[in-house]
């Protein structure tokens, strides 16, 4: 068992007035990264909206050659879809100097176990963050637009062809949204377990709630997703695998926490 002294806390005693200077320096040092991401992402703001338009751009160059465009109909839209482009992309690269930034404003106040315990769930987020964004562009994406394209209507087949012709605004707004959407949604085992650490949740009434869990992800990735069921699917079903290695997650923080309780 740890000694009051193992498990102090590092930080020295400070006037108010120093801990929100050192709060002003940690907020300039994140809105400086932030802005300098911003230029660079604007800077490259139209191969940024190329790599996520490519999923798209693929399945049409493979249906007719490379003969497909995107379109805007405002005069301003393309101009503020850059914006969204390189915005979107600078909360992406600057995100390691502002988490980094509100752990060492806060990392002094906390026991040494309490770091400890958290330092996992601040590296665990961001890597399962990338992986549901990474799940969305490589699978799901490629799979959907397939899809939605399939209800296309060629030349000659007894009727006026219906064909797509994207708005560079919408689709980065359903790109943004779905990439957000899956990232946030891959959080759930560090929420899991952060919950089963403190005690809010056993694992006992994980598995118990398992049925109804279930029912609920596919409730969720029904309303977060867009209206097919390849995209609901595609992220109900990876939510659920998360949800049972949310349990034996779980399972491994909650003993040491009884431990504690007990000695």
């Amino acid at each position: 068992m740890a000694t009051d002294k193992d498990d102090s806390i590092d930080d020295k005693p400070m006037p108010l007035i120093e801990h929100l200077l050192e709060l002003r320096t940690r907020l300039l040092w994140s809105l400086g990264a932030f802005i300098l991401c911003f230029a660079l992402c604007y800077y490259f703001s139209a191969q940024i909206y190329g790599f996520l338009a490519r999923p798209l751009a693929d399945i049409l160059h493979e249906q007719s050659g490379g003969e497909r465009r995107m379109i805007f109909t405002a005069l301003y839209e393309a101009f503020f879809t850059y914006l969204k482009v390189a915005l979107f992309g600078a909360v992406f690269l600057s995100f390691p100097m502002w988490a980094t930034q509100l752990w060492l404003f806060i990392a002094p106040g906390l026991y040494r176990s309490e770091k400890k315990a958290l330092l996992p769930f601040l590296l665990a987020s961001p890597v399962l963050f990338v992986l549901g964004a990474a799940l969305a562009y490589y699978f799901i994406f490629p799979l959907a637009w397939r899809f939605f394209i399939s209800f296309e209507t060629p030349p000659g087949a007894g009727a006026l062809p219906v064909q797509l012709e994207a708005k560079v605004s919408e689709y980065l707004s359903l790109v943004m949204h779905m990439i957000l959407a899956f990232g946030i949604a891959f959080q759930l085992p560090v929420a899991l377990t952060l919950m089963a650490k403190v005690g809010i949740v056993s694992v006992a009434g994980l598995k118990k709630g398992r049925r109804y869990a279930i029912v609920g992800m596919f409730v969720v990735a029904a309303v977060i997703t867009p209206p097919d069921i390849i995209s609901q699917v595609g992220l109900a079903v990876p939510l659920i695998a998360l949800y049972e290695i949310s349990i034996l997650a779980a399972g491994w923080v909650a003993p040491k926490r009884d431990e504690d309780d007990k000695s």
